[in-house]
C-alpha cells in the first residue's frame, strides 16, 4: 500500500463518481492529498461552479468517516505537487484523465524523480448509461448520484394532480416581484433589473404564462423559452395575439389538460431546453390546455443558473432560480402525481 497518494480536480457538487474516485484511493492508499482546483482556474471553464470552500467543504462531508486520512490542498496550476512530490508514490484517475498522468511521470523521470504509480478508475455511470459529472450536473441532465430529475412513469403515461400535491402548490414557489396587474412591464422590468444584476444567472430565461412572456417582449427582453396557453385565470385572454412568435426559432405544439402534466408537454420541454444549451436558440411552446404546471417540469430539466417566471394574477411576477434545491422540490412533487 502506499503511503500517499494524490487526487486532483475541481470536485464541484461532489457526486458519486467523485466518491467512487476517492474510495479507490482510499484502497491503495494510507493517506490521499486532494487537490481542489482554486476559484480562478474553476469558475474560467464555468461561471456555475462553486466556490472552492463550498467545494472543500462538500468533500469534507463526503469523506467524514475516513477525515483523518484526506486532507484538503488548493490547486494554482495544472500539475500541483505532482511533479517533485518525494513523498506521494501514486496518482489517482479516471480512464479520461490518465493520459495526463502519463505525461506527468514523463516529466517526472525527465527532472530525475521516481515515476508515480497511476491508479485508473471508471467512471460511474449515471441512470441513461452516460458517466457522471459535473457538467451535467450543472447542466440539469442529472443529480448526483446519476439519478433522473423527472420520475420515470411520466415517460409512459400522463399523471395527473393529487388533491396533497396540489394542496403543496398553494404557496408561490419563489419572490414575489410586485407590480400593478394593468401594466405587467413593471415587474417585469424589475425581474431583469435583478436577473441582469445577479451573478448566478446563466440563462435561459424561462416565463410561463401569455401575460408573464408578452411583459417579457414589451419589456424588450424576450424570454429564452416561453410556455402560452391563449388563457389568463383560466379564461381566453384576447391581448395573447400580441404575442411576437417570430422571436423565436422553435415554435412547439403540445397537449396537456388542466390537473395534467403529459408526455407531449414533457417533450416539448426537453426540446426547447435542449435547443438553446445546444444552439442557443429561443422557443415559444403554444399549449392547448394549461400551462400552469409546466414550471414542475421545467425547474428539472433546466441548467442550473436558470431562471423561471410565473405571474401571480393582481400581485405581480414570482421569480425562482433554478438550483439543486427547486429540482429537488419540483421532483418531489412530480412523484406525488398519480396514474390512477
Amino acid at each position: 500500500m502506499h503511503k500517499i497518494g494524490l487526487i486532483g480536480g475541481t470536485f464541484d457538487r461532489f457526486h458519486a463518481g467523485h466518491r467512487s474516485l476517492i474510495e479507490v484511493g482510499l484502497l491503495h492508499c494510507e493517506n490521499l492529498e486532494v487537490w481542489i482546483t482554486n476559484d480562478e482556474l474553476a469558475k474560467s471553464k464555468d461561471s456555475r461552479v462553486k466556490s472552492w470552500s463550498e467545494r472543500e467543504s462538500d468533500l469534507i462531508d463526503a469523506v467524514s468517516e475516513n477525515a483523518s486520512r484526506v486532507s484538503t490542498h488548493r490547486l494554482s496550476d495544472k500539475f500541483g505537487p505532482s511533479l517533485d512530490s518525494n513523498e506521494a508514490s501514486a496518482i489517482i484517475c479516471t480512464n479520461e484523465t490518465r493520459e495526463s498522468c502519463s505525461e506527468i511521470n514523463s516529466l517526472r523521470i525527465k527532472n530525475g524523480f521516481t515515476p508515480l504509480e497511476v491508479i485508473s478508475v471508471e467512471r460511474v455511470t449515471s441512470w441513461d448509461g452516460v458517466p457522471i459529472s459535473s457538467s451535467r450536473i450543472r447542466d440539469g441532465s442529472i443529480d448526483r448520484e446519476g439519478g433522473p430529475w423527472i420520475p420515470d412513469f411520466f415517460r409512459v403515461s400522463d399523471p395527473h394532480l393529487t388533491p396533497k400535491v396540489e394542496s403543496q402548490l398553494k404557496e408561490p414557489f419563489g419572490d414575489l416581484i410586485e407590480g400593478p396587474e394593468e401594466d405587467t412591464t413593471i415587474a417585469a422590468f424589475e425581474a431583469i433589473s435583478q436577473i441582469s444584476q445577479s451573478s448566478n444567472f446563466s440563462g435561459p430565461l424561462i416565463a410561463v404564462g401569455d401575460v408573464t412572456v408578452l411583459a417579457f417582449q414589451n419589456s424588450g427582453r424576450p424570454a429564452d423559452i416561453a410556455i402560452v396557453d391563449g388563457q389568463t385565470k383560466r379564461q381566453e385572454w384576447p391581448e395573447s395575439k400580441d404575442i411576437d412568435f417570430s422571436l423565436y426559432e422553435n415554435i412547439l405544439k403540445c397537449n396537456s389538460p388542466a390537473g395534467s402534466l403529459t408526455r407531449s408537454l414533457l417533450h416539448s420541454c426537453e426540446s426547447s431546453i435542449s435547443s438553446w444549451i445546444r444552439n442557443g436558440e429561443r422557443s415559444i411552446i403554444r399549449v392547448s390546455g394549461e400551462e400552469d404546471l409546466s414550471p414542475l417540469f421545467l425547474h428539472p430539466l433546466a441548467p442550473i443558473g436558470s431562471v423561471v417566471l410565473y405571474g401571480q394574477p393582481g400581485k405581480g411576477l414570482v421569480i425562482r432560480w433554478c438550483d439543486e434545491e427547486s429540482k429537488t422540490r419540483c421532483r418531489n412533487l412530480l412523484r406525488g402525481f398519480s396514474t390512477d
